[in-house]
């Protein structure tokens, strides 16, 4: 089977690259948040004692969080997106890019004094233009599949 790459395959590749940024970004920020908190490598979070009694260690756990979230989700969102921009190039990098916006907002709104709430404006964005990216890709390799017979 060839499959021949639409010339705004590219748009893809530069929504697939601004994942490795918000991956910088999520490093970054929970590097921040564990020289706050005083917790040292290599204890991955705070205990939850200490969280409990220090909301710098409580912010560090939140960080972790919203990394860990991030790396959970980002091998399906990427796949997602190299398959869907397949067929649709375009709309593929418009998801992949707000998918990567959503998941800047979450780790901003997880690591904000609102806590866990304040990752839900992210969490939504970012659900909702995951499933889009999903279906897409669904469509986009069952379509591909079709065609051969």
């Amino acid at each position: 089977m060839a499959i021949t790459v639409p010339n705004e395959y590219s748009y893809v590749l530069v929504a697939v690259t601004s994942t490795f940024f918000v991956n910088t970004f999520h490093g970054l920020l929970t590097s921040r948040h564990r020289k706050a908190s005083g917790v040292a490598y290599p204890a991955p979070y705070a205990t939850a004692e200490e969280a409990a009694k220090n909301p710098k260690a409580y912010k560090f756990n939140c960080a972790q969080r919203a990394h860990a979230n991030f790396t959970e989700n980002l091998v399906p969102a990427v796949g997602a997106m190299l398959i869907a921009g397949l067929r649709h190039p375009v709309a593929a990098a418009g998801m992949g890019i707000t998918w990567s916006i959503a998941r800047v907002i979450y780790a901003l709104g997880y690591t904000s004094n609102a806590g866990p709430k304040g990752r839900e404006v992210g969490a939504i964005l970012g659900s909702l233009t995951d499933l889009a990216l999903k279906l897409t890709a669904a469509y986009t390799a069952v379509t591909l599949a079709m065609e051969q017979f």
